[in-house]
Order: C-alpha cells, then sequence, then structure tokens
C-alpha cells in the first residue's frame, strides 16, 4: 500500500498495538497501551502539551474530538496513566517503523536525490544529550561525578540522520541510545552505542550504498573497521591532534610533492573567496604494523585578504582524485546537518526534545524521544507525498506559523480526518478568486 496520510496514520496505531501490556489482570485495564502511546504521540505531532486536554473539553462540549479523528485514539488516559503504561515499553520496539517509512521512501524514488558521492547515500552520525539532572534518574541513565561531589544523570541518544548537501530535509532513522549494557563495568559511549547501531541496521543499509559521516570520535580505527565490515564507506572528520601518524605522512607526501594542491575562486555577491583543497591517497590512520590505510583530504578558504575563514580535514575510504574532492568535501560538510536541520529543530523548533515530559523508572524517557523522533520523520515524509500537506506548508513556509495554526485549529474545531483538516486550513490560507 503506498504511503498516505491515511497509511502512515494506520501504520502507526498498528505499531503501538503491538506494545506490551504488563499490567496484571487485577490492574485497572480501562485504557489500553495503544490508546496511551497514540495519545503521547498526538501531543509531539501537534506539538501541543495542552493536545489532550483541549480535546477531552472537546468532547464533552461538542461530542466529538480530534484525538479520535486524526490519531484514532479510543478514549484518552490522564497524563499520569499514559506514563505507567508506556514506562515499561522499550523504544527499540519503534525502530522497525521507523525502518519501514524510510525504506518505502527510498522504494518510492523520494530518496533519489539524496545520492552523493559515488552514488552512495550519506548517513551522519553524532550523539545528542536530551535529558540531565542531579535529582532524577532511572537504569538507563548514564552517570558522571560533578566536581561538587554530586551526581549528574544523563540521557544521551546517537541520531543516524540521513543527509545531502543540496538538500534542505533530512531523514532521521532508528536511533541508539547510551546507557548502562549488561556485563559491562565499563560506562557506555556515543561511539559504543554507534558501534551497535552499525550492527543492528549496517547490513540494512548497505545495499542502498551508504558512505557514513562523523566528526573525529568516528575517525577511529576500529570504527572505521567496523563500517568497512558492513559494506559501506567512510568519511570521518581527522584532526591533527587526534592523527599525528597520518599528518607526519601527510607532511612528508608533501615534501616529496605526493599531495596535491587545487585551488578555485568562488564569489559571494560581490565577494571573492579562495578554496584550497589539498589530498593524499593511502596514508596510515595509525601507528601500527596493521594500520588501515585511508585517503586523507583539507580544504581551507581564505577570503580577499588571505583571512582563514573555514579549514577543515577528512579521511576517507573513497578514492580521491582531481575531479571528485571538491564534492567530497561538500558532501563531509554536509554533516553539520544532523545538527542544524536534525538535533537542533528538535530541541528549539517545537519539539522540545529536551523537554522532560515524564522521565519513568525504564524505559519512558528513551521511549518519548523515540517517538517525537518519529513525529519529525512523518512531518517531513508528510512533505513529500501528501499533496494537501505540502500545499499548505507552501502557503505557511515558516515551521513555527504552521504549527501555531494547527494547535489553534485543532484545539477548538473537531475535523472527520486529516483529508479534513488540510481543506479546509487550504480554503482558509489560499480562497478561490471571485471575480
Amino acid at each position: 500500500m503506498p504511503l498516505s496520510a491515511a497509511t502512515l496514520v494506520q501504520r502507526i496505531g498498528g505499531a503501538f498495538a503491538g506494545f506490551p501490556d504488563t499490567r496484571g489482570q487485577s490492574n485497572n485495564q480501562r485504557y489500553v497501551v495503544e490508546d496511551a502511546a497514540l495519545s503521547a504521540f498526538a501531543v509531539f505531532f501537534s506539538q501541543s502539551p495542552s493536545f489532550l486536554d483541549s480535546q477531552v473539553r472537546m468532547q464533552k462540549q461538542q461530542g466529538r474530538n480530534n484525538a479520535t479523528s486524526l490519531f484514532g485514539v479510543h478514549e484518552i488516559p490522564s497524563d499520569n496513566q499514559i506514563r505507567n503504561l508506556l514506562d515499561p515499553v522499550p523504544p527499540e520496539t519503534l525502530f522497525p517503523l521507523m525502518a519501514t517509512i524510510s525504506d518505502e521512501l527510498h522504494r518510492d524514488g523520494y530518496l533519489d536525490g539524496f545520492r552523493s558521492i559515488n552514488n552512495t547515500f550519506l548517513i551522519a552520525l553524532d550523539g545528542t544529550d536530551f535529558f540531565s539532572s542531579e535529582k532524577i534518574s532511572c537504569p538507563c541513565c548514564t552517570q558522571s561525578k560533578l566536581k561538587n561531589g554530586k551526581t549528574l544523570y544523563r540521557h544521551i541518544a546517537v541520531t543516524p540522520v540521513l543527509v545531502a548537501p543540496k538538500q534542505k530535509n533530512v531523514i532521521p532513522l532508528a536511533p541508539q541510545f547510551v546507557r548502562p549494557q549488561d556485563g559491562h563495568a565499563k560506562q557506555d559511549c556515543e561511539l559504543a552505542a554507534s558501534g551497535r547501531w552499525l550492527d543492528q541496521w549496517g547490513a540494512h543499509y548497505a545495499a542502498w550504498g551508504v558512505t557514513y559521516l562523523g566528526d573525529d570520535l568516528y575517525c577511529h580505527q576500529p570504527h572505521c573497521e567496523r563500517v568497512l565490515g558492513q559494506q559501506a564507506h567512510f568519511f570521518f572528520t581527522c584532526k591533527p591532534d587526534s592523527h599525528s601518524t597520518l599528518y607526519e605522512w601527510v607532511a612528508d607526501f608533501s615534501r616529496n610533492g605526493g599531495v596535491t594542491t587545487i585551488e578555485r575562486i568562488r564569489r559571494v555577491g560581490k565577494m571573492p573567496f579562495t578554496d584550497t583543497y589539498r589530498y593524499a591517497n593511502q596514508v596510515p590512520l595509525r601507528d601500527s604494523d596493521d594500520a588501515l590505510m585511508v585517503n586523507w583530504c583539507e580544504l581551507v578558504t581564505t577570503n580577499a585578504d588571505g583571512k582563514v575563514m573555514f579549514r577543515n580535514a577528512w579521511a576517507t575510504s573513497h578514492h580521491i582524485t582531481d575531479h571528485n574532492v571538491a564534492a567530497f568535501v561538500a558532501a563531509g560538510r554536509a554533516r553539520w546537518k544532523i545538527e542544524n536541520e536534525n538535533n537542533n529543530t528538535l530541541k528549539t523548533k517545537g519539539y522540545n526534545l529536551e523537554h522532560n515530559f515524564g522521565h519513568g523508572q525504564q524505559n519512558l524517557s528513551n521511549l518519548f524521544a523515540t517517538m517525537i523522533l518519529l513525529a519529525f520523520l512523518v512531518h517531513t515524509t508528510l512533505d513529500w507525498i501528501d499533496e494537501s500537506y505540502r500545499a499548505v506548508r507552501d502557503l505557511l513556509p515558516s515551521r513555527r506559523t504552521f504549527f501555531e495554526h494547527l494547535r489553534a485549529l485543532i484545539q477548538y474545531l473537531p475535523f472527520d480526518d486529516w483529508d479534513h483538516l488540510m481543506q479546509f486550513m487550504l480554503k482558509r490560507l489560499d480562497p478561490p478568486d471571485t471575480g
């Protein structure tokens, strides 16, 4: 069945229907876990913390509500009931749904414009904090000792994202959470979590043809070998301080004419800039007999006065040439989209990833974070697959304005379904010309 707003709502409901119910038979069974999950998702999707309260009032006053018609909620639980019902649910329960949505976008050609270096897709890896407290904790928290002797409890997620240099959208993939691991005394970390993500999803996305992007943390031989073991490529930031052997080789190559330099002039308005690319193939990533041989490139951008405006370098498994070095660097710089278009959007553009909607004693914080990522993925998907949704977004290009309109409407007016809501918005925003 092709993707549409209706099928997405059905699939989300189907995924939530599969959530485990850990209540005993003696517990109050009035509310089902599926309704609790749909209610929570509705809050994240609408970016309206008061959405459920408004729908309870709407039901009393008008005999119908949008939680039911738009999201499929049969009966709206209270906030505490939602937290209690969902706390035992592992966030991994939602990962297959997120993967299915991205798979179908790929299958239907919506992601063709994301193909980049050597016709591969770019998946950026990065970790982001979304909760910290000195008082609230759960078994999924990582812990760090502060200078004042207190313990800081944190939640951290690795949020892989499909990016491309010329694409405004990013596609969030299933996350991986940094959390204590059974049988491991050592504290979990971003790199270890990224490794687990590769073990779980690397083979899945290898069929697409993938290049992984990451900062200098990821430019580490075991991690690079892990990527290569998944039949994928890497393009990781490579800093001199952490790769002294590699840069010694680059310096030797440079003295012997083994480093190729290319200069290109470009203008931004009337301002000229010089992009200087340097690259060398087959240099060791570390000082060891089994060092992985990688390819290295660098970009230094200077203005008309010779002032350095940008400098960065990368190590990659792709072979670098005069013809592809600029495209490779553009792909490497697309890694910043995981910060700008994904993590920052989730934290500052209404999704409120860092807000504590409920911490729980088991999985609640990580499950809510996954639901927020799912809501972001669904909004991005609707912008491609749903003509009415896209038309409304064209008329309300500001994300903030769009959600202001959406929240106001669904708080006061009942709608039959998503199509009814979108058509209503279109008619009010773009009324027909009556002559």
